[in-house]
């Protein structure tokens, strides 16, 4: 197994093909969103912001995004299911290219030949959406929660950008995570994958509490956001990420011959001994670390491909 790092510095900024490597253009985004004008306010350096601990306003905000720099004209979410920052979204789905441009003599593929596996696609479907609309690759989404499937579909179904690009399916095993939903001669260029990041309800509570205190919360209000970010699927599962991505990997070993790339985020770098151990005993033939961030906050994936440098560029031939 070979193994490649790219160590990026805290001071490092978003993807150079990121469009949201400026700070918010309020002013752009509130022109095409009256929804948002109302949330928006000067804050103590006299510039404009809105309240991030205000779900409502992180939802407007999200909407005037995907429609500014998408084409994305409705989008919505459940009550209290996870909200996505996209800068930080986007930013995964343009190293993911990248990824695929390395097995490409360094050119990122871009088109409907391009097909993305998004496991635990959640009811934002947002890696899809900024995977189709910045590169025009087809997306099949995964998720175990109906509300999230039903949630996805809409999403696709009210935007006909999205229509014929994107495919839902309800994965009905707690274990499964391709089995059941990629079929057995099914085909995918890349996997992506948000696992759930806490290892139990009690570990996800506490951390919405603290995310809560940071934005400002205080005790009082604390008792209605339990939720706020992700509901019970989205934010843990037993194991934790580790144990999620660890599972993800022994499974990707079944369809090694079915995706030149599987990824997954990893938040905990304190996981990544283990997941790297798991991926040696899986026979991996390659493993990269991808490190990202976004102002202070640093985040990575893991990806592993099970060929070699001669079917790799065997593989990507389909592309073109």
């Amino acid at each position: 197994m070979t193994q490649k790092e790219n160590n990026r510095s805290e001071k490092s900024e978003l993807h150079g093909r990121n469009k949201h490597r400026s700070r918010y253009n309020f002013k752009q985004l509130t022109a095409n969103s009256k929804e948002l004008k109302r949330f928006v306010f000067k804050n103590e350096h006299n510039e404009d912001s809105i309240d991030f601990g205000d779900q409502e306003a992180v939802k407007a905000l999200n909407r005037a995004l995907l429609k500014n720099f998408y084409n994305i004209s409705q989008w919505d979410i459940p009550q209290d299911y996870l909200c996505p920052p996209i800068p930080g979204r986007a930013d995964y789905i343009h190293y993911i290219a990248d990824l695929l441009g390395a097995s490409n003599k360094g050119k990122v593929p871009k088109g409907n030949n391009i097909n993305v596996l998004d496991i635990g696609v959640g009811a934002n479907c947002i890696y899809p959406i900024i995977g189709h609309q910045e590169y025009g690759w087809k997306f099949v989404g995964s998720e175990i929660d109906p509300l999230s499937v039903d949630s996805a579909k809409r999403i696709i179904e009210a935007n006909k950008p999205l229509q014929g690009a994107i495919e839902i399916r309800q994965q009905s095993s707690k274990m499964g995570i391709f089995r059941g939903v990629v079929g057995g001669k099914e085909m995918f260029d890349a996997v992506v994958c948000n696992p759930p990041f806490h290892s139990s309800l009690k570990e996800a509570e506490q951390g919405t509490r603290q995310k809560w205190r940071n934005l400002g919360g205080n005790e009082k209000e604390v008792k209605h956001v339990l939720n706020f970010g992700g509901n019970k699927a989205e934010l843990w599962c037993p194991g934790g990420e580790r144990a999620f991505v660890e599972q993800m990997i022994i499974q990707s070993e079944q369809i090694k011959n079915q995706c030149l790339w599987f990824t997954s985020l990893v938040s905990k770098s304190a996981n990544l001994r283990s997941i790297y151990g798991a991926l040696v005993k899986a026979n991996a033939f390659e493993v990269r670390t991808v490190q990202m961030s976004q102002g202070q906050k640093i985040s990575r994936f893991v990806a592993w491909t099970f060929q070699d440098e001669e079917a790799q560029t065997e593989w990507a031939k389909k592309w073109k």
